[in-house]
C-alpha cells in the first residue's frame, strides 16, 4: 500500500514514510493511493469478531509493509478500553469513544500513532518531535498516548481561553517529554503555526519534525476501525431486518467523518453520513454554495469542533475527485447552535437519563433536526464531565468526576504563552533544540 498526497505533486511513499513526516513535501495531506476492500465473507462474519480482531484486520489492508505480529503487539498496546454501541432511543445509538484515558474519541488514533512511531523509531535508532495543535480534546490524547514514549517529544499547541480547564490541565500538566505551548489566538493560528513549522526545512531537519493532528495519516488510519467495529455491534445487537445505518459524527476538522467515508468505502455497510457541525459551518456552505470559503474560527460550548479551515475537507474532495454533488449523494451536513446545543443535552437527559457532551449533543440534535428515519448511530466523541460549564448551563447541575480528571485538575499546569507569530514560535524551537 503507497500513500499518495492530495495535491499529486509529490511521490508516492510506504506508510513509515507519510507517518514520520505528516504531510508531503508538495504541502498536502497524504492519502491512501487506492483504498482496499474487506471480503464479503469477513464482513458477513463482524457479530463474530472482537473489537481488536476487527482493527487488526482493517488495518492490515492498509499496513501491509509493518509485520502481522508487530500489527498486533501495537493494537494490544494501544487500545485497551471498550467502544460500546448504546441505545439512546428507539431508533438513535450512541457510539461511546469516550472510554479511553483521556475519554475522548481522539485516544484511539493518538494511541495507535504513539506506539506505531516508537515502533519505527525504535528500528531506526532516532529521536523525532511531535507538534500539534488543538482546539480541546486532541492536545490531551497526544499528549498521554505519547508520554513517556520513547525516541519522541511532543510540542502541544492550543489557544489560551478558548478551551475548557479541564481540557487544559490534562495536557499542561504531565511534564517530561511533553510541551504545552499556549498561543495568544485562535485554534486556526495554532494549526497554522503547525503547518508552518512542517514547511520550513531547516526547522524540520533540526527537530526531525512530525505531526500528530488528524492531518497525519497515522492518526486517522485507526479511526477507520471503529466504524467498522460499530456495524459488528449493530448486526450483533439491534439489527432487524437489511436496513443499513446512518452514521452521524460532529464534525470540526473533519478528520473523523472522512474516518467514517473510508469504513463505507471499504465495504463497510453504513447506508450514509451526516456531518453535524457547531456555528462554524464552512462545510455546509460549501455543500450549498458548492464553493469552499474558509474563515477565522468562532468560539462555541462544543469547542473541540471550534474550526474555520478543516484540514482533512481536502481529504473527502479529493475522495470524491472534487464533486461537491458525489460528496452530497453520500453526505449531508447541518449546523447546530450553541441555543441548540444547550436543549439537546436538556432534551436527551430528561427523555432518557443520559448526559451527552455538548459536541455530542451537536450529533443528536443534528439528528432529530434531518429528521432521519433510518436507525442513526452517533459518534459520541467525549465524555460529559469534561464540560462542566456547558452542563451545569443546560442542566443545572455538574456530572460526577471521573478519578483521572479529579486528578488532572490536583496537578500544576506547565505551560509556555507565545503569540500567534511564527517567528517567535520558529525561535523558540530552535533554542530548544539546542539545549536538550
Amino acid at each position: 500500500m503507497k500513500f499518495k498526497s492530495v495535491l499529486e505533486q509529490s511521490s508516492p511513499v510506504d506508510f513509515r514514510e507519510a507517518l514520520c513526516s505528516g504531510i508531503a513535501p508538495d504541502g498536502s495531506l497524504y492519502v491512501p493511493e487506492l483504498l482496499p476492500s474487506l471480503s464479503v465473507e469477513f464482513i458477513s462474519s463482524l457479530p463474530e469478531k472482537s473489537f481488536q480482531e476487527i482493527v487488526v484486520k482493517t488495518l492490515s489492508l492498509f499496513l501491509e509493509e509493518m509485520p502481522g505480529e508487530a500489527l498486533e503487539r501495537i493494537v494490544r498496546q494501544s487500545l485497551t478500553f471498550p467502544i460500546p454501541l448504546v441505545r439512546l432511543e428507539e431508533h438513535l445509538f450512541l457510539l461511546e469513544l469516550f472510554r479511553g484515558p483521556t475519554l475522548a474519541f481522539k485516544d484511539v488514533g493518538a494511541r495507535f500513532m504513539a506506539q506505531a512511531l516508537s515502533y519505527y523509531l525504535g528500528q531506526e535508532e532516532r529521536e523525532t518531535t511531535i507538534l500539534v495543535a488543538t482546539s480541546g480534546d486532541t492536545g490531551s490524547a497526544v499528549a498521554h498516548g505519547f508520554f513517556n514514549v520513547s525516541h519522541i517529544t511532543v510540542y502541544v499547541l492550543y489557544p489560551s481561553g478558548k478551551i475548557s480547564r479541564l481540557q487544559e490541565q490534562q495536557m499542561t500538566t504531565l511534564g517530561g517529554n511533553i510541551r504545552a505551548i499556549e498561543v495568544e489566538g485562535t485554534f486556526d493560528d495554532c494549526q497554522k503555526l503547525v503547518k508552518q513549522s512542517l514547511a520550513d526545512r531547516e526547522l524540520v531537519n533540526a527537530r526531525n519534525l512530525t505531526t500528530a493532528n488528524s492531518i497525519n495519516i497515522g492518526r486517522l488510519l485507526p479511526q477507520i476501525t471503529y466504524y467498522v467495529w460499530a456495524m459488528a455491534q449493530w448486526q450483533k445487537q439491534f439489527k432487524q431486518n437489511d436496513e443499513k445505518p446512518v452514521v452521524v459524527v460532529p464534525s470540526g476538522n473533519f478528520g473523523n467523518l472522512t474516518a467514517a467515508v473510508y469504513a463505507k468505502w471499504i465495504g463497510t455497510p453504513i447506508k450514509g453520513f451526516l456531518a453535524a457541525t457547531n456555528a462554524n459551518d464552512v462545510v455546509p456552505e460549501y455543500f450549498q454554495a458548492g464553493v469552499f470559503t474558509p474563515r477565522s474560527s468562532v468560539q462555541t460550548y462544543s469547542n473541540a469542533m471550534d474550526v474555520g479551515n478543516p484540514s482533512n475537507l481536502a481529504r473527502l474532495q479529493a475522495l470524491y475527485r472534487f464533486d461537491v454533488q458525489k460528496m452530497k449523494n453520500d453526505i449531508q451536513a447541518i449546523s447546530i447552535t450553541d441555543t441548540q446545543t444547550l436543549e439537546e443535552i436538556k432534551r436527551t437527559y430528561e427523555r432518557t437519563g443520559h448526559v451527552i457532551d455538548p459536541h455530542t449533543a451537536v450529533g443528536v440534535a443534528a439528528a432529530r433536526a434531518m429528521n432521519i428515519k433510518a436507525p442513526t448511530i452517533i459518534a459520541s466523541t467525549a465524555h460529559p464531565a469534561k464540560f462542566q460549564e456547558v452542563i451545569q448551563l443546560a442542566l443545572g447541575k455538574e456530572v460526577p468526576l471521573p478519578v483521572q480528571l479529579q486528578e488532572a485538575l490536583d496537578k500544576q499546569k506547565l505551560s509556555v504563552k507565545i503569540p500567534a507569530d511564527f517567528t517567535v514560535w520558529r525561535k523558540a524551537l530552535l533554542a530548544d533544540a539546542t539545549t536538550r
